[in-house]
C-alpha cells in the first residue's frame, strides 16, 4: 500500500482507465464468442452456413458486452480487490440467454446440440473467471511496484486521517495508493504517521500537485473546523486535483460501510435486520442440499471415528453441550467425545489447551482434524445450526479469563445468524483456543464481517477454504 512521494504515476496518465476498459471489452466479446467459434469449425460440414454464422457471432460478441455494460461488469469496481465471480455470472447468464432465444426462436445455430451450447456457456464462464483472478494478479504486480490509478495524501494527521490510513490499509486496491500526510502543524508532528510519511506542509502540497506526483487529496480535518475545511477545499480548487472530504470514520465504521438514502438524504446505516426477504429461505435450502450430501459422503468416516472412540475408552460416542444459537437462544451441539467422560467440561469453564490431560488419544486426532464436528451435521439438517456462520460457543467459555459477552461489546451480535459448522474467522486462523483478548476480538470482528457480507457465494468460499484451514492450522488441539 505505501510508496514513496516519488513514485511514478504511469497508471494515473489521462485516458489510462478509458483503453483499460477498452481492452477489457474486447477481450470479453472474444471470450464470449470464441468457443462458439470453435465449435462452428468442429461441428459443421457446409461452408456456407460456417461463413454466415461465422459473421453472427462478432454481433453476439457485440450484444454481450452491451449486456456486460448494462449490468455494471465495467463499473469502478473492476478495478477493486473482489472477486466479482457473482456479477459476471449473472451478466454472462443474461447475455447467452439471448443467444438462447436466437437458437430456439431464429433458429440460428440448430446443428447445436444442448450440450454443445452448455459447454459453450461453461467454458466462456470458467475464462472469464481466469481472467479476472488474471487482472487482480496483474493488479497486485502493479501495486507492488508503486501504480495506482490515483497517488493519494491524507490532509491533516488528524485521529480521523490516522483511521483513514488504516483503512486503507487494510481495504487495499489499484485505485488509490497513499503516499502520505500532509499537515501544517509540521514541527509538532513525528516524521511518521501510522506508518507513512509527513511529507510537508500545504506548501508542499502545492508543489506535488504542480510535479504531478499526486491526483488524489483526502481531506481528514476534524468536522468541527468547518471554516478550515471551507478555506481549504477553496484553496485546492485552484490546483489540478481530486479532492474528497472524508467522512467521521469511526461513524463510517459503525456503518459497515452502506449509505441509505432517507426522504433523499444520505444516511449512515448502522444496523440492519441480516438475512432479509427470501435470504433466510435461500440460506435454508443451501443448508439441507449441503448438509445431506455432506452427511452421505462423511458417513463412512462417521462410523470409523465412533467404533475408533469406543474402543479407546469407555463413555457413549457423542457429546452433547448447550451453546448459544440464534438469537442468544440455547441450542444442544452434537459432536464427537473427544474427553475421558469422568473429565468432561460441559459448560467449556476451562479450555482445551495443548497436550491437556482431558483429552483422550482419538480426542486428540480428531480434536486437531475437526472430524469431531461431523456430527454438527444433524443440527444442521434440525435446523438449529447452518452450515457456514459464526461458531457456537459453550455458556461458560471465557478468554484471558474473562467471558466473552464481558471481553468484547459486540459479542452477542454474532447471534443474529444461526451457527455455523465452519465461519469466516475460522478459515482466517481464528479457531481453536482463544487465550487472549485479542483473539476473541478478531473472531468476533470476522464474523460480523460475515454476517454484514452475507451471500450464497461467501458461504461457498468459505466451504471451499475450510479444508485446507483445517489441514494446515496449528491451532486446534
Amino acid at each position: 500500500m505505501r510508496q514513496s512521494s516519488g513514485g511514478s504515476l504511469l497508471l494515473a496518465r489521462p485516458g489510462f482507465i478509458e483503453y483499460f476498459l477498452a481492452g477489457c471489452r474486447l477481450l470479453h466479446g472474444i471470450t464470449a464468442a470464441l468457443p462458439g467459434g470453435l465449435l462452428l469449425l468442429w461441428l459443421s460440414e457446409d461452408s456456407a452456413v460456417t461463413q454466415s454464422y461465422a459473421t453472427a457471432l462478432p454481433f453476439f460478441s457485440v450484444l454481450t458486452v452491451m449486456m456486460f455494460q448494462a449490468l455494471g461488469v465495467y463499473s469502478d469496481e473492476i478495478f477493486s480487490s473482489l472477486l466479482r465471480f457473482r456479477v459476471m455470472f449473472f451478466a454472462w447468464s443474461a447475455a447467452f440467454c439471448l443467444l438462447l432465444f436466437m437458437h430456439q426462436t431464429l433458429s440460428m445455430l440448430n446443428f447445436m446440440q444442448w450440450y454443445y451450447l452448455s459447454f459453450w456457456f461453461v467454458a466462456s464462464l470458467v475464462a472469464f473467471g481466469v481472467e479476472r483472478l488474471l487482472m487482480l494478479a496483474l493488479f497486485r504486480y502493479w501495486m507492488r511496484s508503486g501504480q495506482y490509478l490515483q497517488a493519494a495524501v491524507i490532509l491533516g494527521a488528524t485521529e480521523n486521517g490516522i483511521r483513514l490510513a488504516e483503512f486503507m490499509q487494510r481495504h487495499a486496491d489499484i485505485r488509490s495508493g497513499l503516499i502520505g500526510f500532509i499537515d501544517d502543524r509540521i514541527e509538532h508532528l513525528p516524521q511518521q504517521v501510522a506508518g507513512f510519511p509527513l511529507l510537508g506542509d500545504s506548501h508542499e502540497l502545492e508543489r506535488l500537485v504542480r510535479e504531478e506526483r499526486i491526483t488524489q487529496v483526502l481531506v481528514a480535518l476534524s468536522w468541527a473546523a468547518e471554516s478550515r475545511i471551507e478555506q481549504t477545499v477553496r484553496e485546492l480548487r485552484r490546483l489540478p486535483v481530486n479532492v474528497l472530504l472524508v467522512p467521521d470514520m469511526q461513524a463510517f465504521r459503525h456503518a459497515r460501510n452502506r449509505i441509505t438514502q432517507v426522504a433523499g438524504l444520505p444516511m449512515f446505516n448502522v444496523s440492519e435486520r441480516p438475512l432479509d426477504g427470501w435470504s433466510p429461505l435461500i440460506k435454508r435450502l443451501e443448508d439441507l442440499m449441503l448438509a445431506s450430501l455432506a452427511l452421505v459422503l462423511a458417513l463412512p468416516v462417521m462410523l470409523l471415528v465412533a467404533l475408533a472412540i469406543r474402543l479407546d475408552s469407555p463413555g457413549p460416542v457423542l457429546f452433547r453441550q448447550k451453546r448459544y444459537g440464534y438469537n442468544n437462544k440455547l441450542i444442544e451441539v452434537f459432536k464427537f467425545r473427544s474427553m475421558y467422560c469422568d473429565k468432561a467440561d460441559a459448560n467449556a469453564e476451562r479450555q482445551t489447551t495443548r497436550n491437556d490431560d482431558r483429552i483422550t488419544r482419538v480426542g486428540r486426532f480428531i480434536r486437531r482434524t475437526s472430524l469431531d464436528e461431523l456430527p454438527q451435521l444433524f443440527n444442521v439438517l434440525l435446523g438449529s445450526m447452518s452450515m457456514v456462520g459464526p461458531r457456537p460457543h459453550a455458556t461458560a467459555t471465557k478468554a484471558a479469563g474473562i467471558l466473552f459477552e464481558d471481553a468484547v461489546k459486540e459479542y452477542t451480535a454474532r447471534h443474529r445468524v444461526k451457527p455455523g459448522i465452519t465461519g469466516w474467522a475460522q478459515i482466517n486462523g481464528y479457531r481453536g483456543e482463544t487465550d487472549t483478548l485479542e483473539k476473541i476480538e478478531k473472531r468476533v470482528e470476522y464474523d460480523l464481517q460475515y454476517i454484514e457480507n452475507w451471500s450464497i457465494w461467501f458461504d461457498l468460499y468459505i466451504l471451499f477454504r475450510t479444508l485446507p484451514a483445517v489441514l494446515f492450522t496449528q491451532e486446534a488441539y
